[in-house]
């Protein structure tokens, strides 16, 4: 039921571009009447293309959806000086920032998922990796902490990794038992893991530059500067193969 209304704005519109075009028919040369028409077709095209988006939201209005599309389509710059980078970073095909945090479970199922690309493709993609701990998660901050402890020791990929599995589970104790598992300096590894001004200073600089591209939860994904609504290793092949 909710469909009809806006199916029927969908076809007013293209009744609206036809209605305009028989009016204007005698007054008008011919290639002045083509570019009006072009020029309402792209009008109309844009339309259908908003309508077709709330309809796939479902329950949004039109207004909500002509915003999410702009924001859906801009190209965004994200630096990534002080993040972790991992594979292409001179001439990658395809940039991927990953905002995302410690403590979410569909953060926890996405990392093995991140880890096979990371294997697979580090010849061909640049991975980034951004903080972005959500508040109402009341271990993320400090997991986040632990891993900047770890990418000071050059270990930061293997550290997230480690850690994902222990979402349900974090606490000082498993961030050093992990830094054992995978070779850290233990006692310089507390000493750089402390939640003290600076470091809340440096996850919320991630977490700001999140908030201005849009990020609303994690995990989050912008490829080549653009967000992804649904992220998964066959969008990456499809684009991938674009980028050739």
């Amino acid at each position: 039921m909710k469909r009809l209304p806006i199916v029927a704005l969908a076809v007013c519109f293209a009744g609206l571009v036809a209605c305009n075009q028989a009016s204007a028919g005698g007054s008008f040369n011919q290639q002045a009447r083509l570019d009006n028409l072009e020029k309402d077709f792209k009008q109309v095209k844009e339309e259908f293309e908003i309508i077709k988006y709330a309809l796939d939201k479902r329950g949004i209005s039109l207004e909500q959806a002509r915003a999410e599309m702009e924001a859906d389509n801009k190209v965004w710059d994200i630096p990534d000086e002080d993040s972790p980078v991992f594979g292409n970073t001179k001439n990658p095909k395809l940039t991927i920032v990953e905002f995302t945090e410690f403590q979410c479970p569909y953060c926890s199922r996405i990392a093995p998922v991140m880890k096979e690309l990371n294997e697979k493709y580090p010849d061909k993609i640049k991975f980034v990796y951004k903080h972005f701990p959500l508040s109402f998660h009341s271990n993320a901050r400090a997991a986040a902490a632990s891993s900047i402890a770890a990418h000071k020791q050059g270990k930061f990929w293997e550290y997230r990794y480690a850690l994902a599995p222990h979402s349900r589970e974090l606490g000082d104790s498993i961030y050093v038992e992990v830094a054992k598992q995978i070779g850290l300096n233990v006692d310089q590894f507390k000493k750089d893991m402390v939640l003290d001004s600076a470091m809340n200073a440096r996850i919320d600089k991630d977490f700001q530059l999140g908030t201005e591209v849009g990020v609303q939860g994690t995990p989050n994904f912008y490829i080549n500067g653009k967000r992804q609504d649904r992220f998964s290793p066959e969008l990456v092949e499809k684009l991938l193969k674009e980028a050739k």
